[in-house]
């Protein structure tokens, strides 16, 4: 068959009368030679490092920079191949300590093979010597930014200290910070006069030697824009810097974040343009794309609201003048709503706006109090420094029916204010949760309500690190309310406890005073008050988990000394960039009003990354 093919003639023929159990038979025979090969492959080499005398720091500095350690995992290396990389090591285990000041080690090593010099171990023992002491360090600013406090505080305070163990990277830190303050804050000719680092191994001793030369300040120039999606006048609301303001980076970066968040465009940049060497002004260039309307659908699963979904719609610029429309739509076991939202910015429109709210709802408060709610918001939201604050008036009508009270429709205006602390440099993204928030809101029969009522309900949440790994979380809401005729309450105003972010180990909203309906069952219709508080220990996990151990007390009461419900349980943290997904069991240790504690429950929580 081979002379066939070579030779041409009439082999072809030969080949094509072959019949099928031939050809089975040579790929049989291809197939028993190849797995032929893949026995006689050589097994995968392994070598084994191991480093004493160094830990920490020090010790992932060599493995790091060892040649051996990078082709170890190779599936085969020969014994010459072996040889030329060991003879690196001793220089290479050097060069990983000089960094830290260590320029004089004692660096002891064997190499042995084993199974035939196809497995070999490393064993290296490291002295790391006397360390390089920084003997003296010269820092010096010069030109107009030399008494600028921020090149002072540099100065003031190295990462080099005299006396100290010499780190290379300290210096590098040091000589870093310099340069960053240059750039960062408008000293944009600055130039380095002098960066050495002098290192005496015999005596060990080091000298660091760094000088700058800032130049002078440049200012904001003129921005230039670029974009036909807003009023170029209300683009310029949104800048966080002024023209002949000090040049500043970090204004710039705050003004293309406070772009980025305002929805308007699709993409936008903000970057320097020319610098004027004489005036020391540099101009500004913004250019934008125009967003489009957008959807989103979103489904997902609470213990508190059973299986959900969200579709959503957003024209982000109804107008020039930078209005914006949402409608939003959500469907779940427990709630229904469908709510649309107008903004109109108005002062410093990154902060503060005015908006039209409508919303319809239907809700099951609790197991046997259903609402619903059709209501337009008017509201005005401010900003004070470090808090925020919104001015609303609902004008609401509301359907109540629980088996105790019956059926109660109330038409309603009900003023309200918020007060809610914001982060440093807050430019106006939504926030999961806040240090504080505070809600007062009221109605009396003059405005049409059934019943004369003043609520306050305030929140924290705090996140305190005890180490890098443990953390401490702490959660509490108190509500309160005056009421002049509690049955006339509308229930979205009543006050409920128990769910995965409030007394766990407890269903959703069933902690709250019960009355008897004229059936004889209990109904729970909600409180007057509002009591709860959680204390969480967190300890981090690799690969973005951790776990967690917690207890929670609260409940919905009508009266401030009555008993509060409590749990303990344990979670699981997942996280993620933007979310953490917590899973916990929670077992209450004491229900007050319940014939019986409620077996262990399972909380799913979706909460901010803190």
């Amino acid at each position: 068959m081979t002379h066939g093919t070579l030779g041409g003639g009439p082999a072809p023929i030969v080949m094509q009368s072959c019949n099928r159990s031939a050809r089975a038979r040579a790929g049989l025979l291809w197939l028993a030679l190849a797995c032929l090969g893949a026995l006689v492959q050589p097994a995968g080499a392994a070598i084994k490092i191991e480093v004493s005398g160094v830990d920490g720091t020090l010790r992932r500095n060599v493995l790091a920079l060892l040649s051996l350690e990078r082709y170890k995992d190779r599936d085969r290396i020969e014994p010459d191949a072996i040889a030329r990389l060991y003879r690196r090591m001793d220089s290479e285990v050097r060069d990983a300590l000089k960094p830290y000041g260590y320029y004089d080690p004692t660096v002891q090593s064997t190499l042995t093979s084993e199974n035939n010099q196809r497995d070999w171990r490393v064993r290296i023992n490291i002295k790391p010597g006397e360390p390089v002491l920084i003997e003296e360090v010269s820092i010096i600013v010069r030109g107009p930014g030399a008494a600028d406090p921020l090149f002072a505080q540099i100065a003031a305070k190295p990462a080099l200290i005299k006396g100290k163990r010499l780190e290379h990277a300290a210096y590098e830190k040091t000589k870093s910070e310099l340069q960053a303050a240059a750039a960062t804050y408008g000293y944009l000719d600055a130039r380095m006069l002098r960066n050495e680092l002098q290192v005496d191994p015999q005596a060990h001793r080091a000298r660091a030697y760094l000088a700058i030369e800032t130049g002078e300040r440049y200012y904001f120039g003129p921005t230039v824009l670029d974009q036909t999606v807003i009023r170029d006048a209300q683009l310029r609301r949104y800048l966080r810097y002024r023209e002949g303001d000090p040049f500043d980076a970090g204004k710039l970066l705050r003004t293309q974040f406070a772009l980025d968040d305002s929805r308007f465009f699709a993409g936008v940049e903000v970057a320097t343009g020319e610098r004027d060497p004489v005036l020391h002004v540099v101009s500004i260039n913004i250019t934008a794309k125009g967003a489009r309307n957008s959807y989103s659908f979103g489904a997902g699963y609470g213990t508190d609201t059973g299986v959900r979904g969200t579709i959503s719609w957003l024209n982000p610029v109804v107008n020039d003048r930078g209005h914006r429309l949402q409608i939003q739509l959500q469907l779940s076991e427990r709630t229904q709503n469908l709510h649309a939202r107008y903004d109109i910015p108005f002062g410093d429109p990154v902060l503060e706006k005015f908006s039209v709210q409508a919303l319809t709802q239907t809700q099951k408060t609790s197991g046997s109090v259903d609402t619903r709610e059709e209501s337009i918001t008017p509201s005005v939201t401010q900003s004070l420094g470090r808090w925020q604050r919104v001015l609303s008036a609902k004008f609401a009508h509301t359907v109540t029916d629980d088996a105790v009270n019956g059926h109660l429709v109330d038409d309603l205006i009900v003023p309200g204010v918020t007060y809610a602390s914001v982060p440093e440099g807050y430019l106006g993204e939504e926030l999961f949760s806040r240090t504080l928030y505070a809600e007062l809101i009221g109605s009396h029969k003059v405005l049409g309500s059934n019943s004369n009522f003043l609520r306050l309900d305030v929140r924290s949440e705090r996140v305190l690190n005890i180490t890098g790994r443990w953390h401490l979380l702490l959660r509490g809401e108190v509500g309160a309310s005056a009421v002049g005729n509690f049955q006339d309450l509308p229930g979205t105003f009543r006050f409920y406890a128990g769910g995965d972010r409030s007394v766990r180990g407890f269903a959703y909203n069933s902690l709250s005073p019960v009355q008897t309906a004229p059936d004889g069952s209990q109904v729970r219709v909600g409180g007057r008050h509002l009591l709860t508080g959680t204390v969480e220990v967190e300890r981090d996990l690799p690969r973005s988990f951790g776990v967690a151990a917690f207890t929670d007390v609260g409940n919905a009461i009508n009266n401030l000394g009555d008993p509060l419900a409590a749990s303990v349980g344990l979670g699981l943290r997942w996280r993620l960039p933007v979310v953490t997904v917590g899973f916990d069991i929670a077992k209450a240790i004491y229900a007050p009003g319940f014939s019986s504690l409620p077996g262990p429950r399972l909380h799913l929580n979706i909460s901010p990354q803190l």
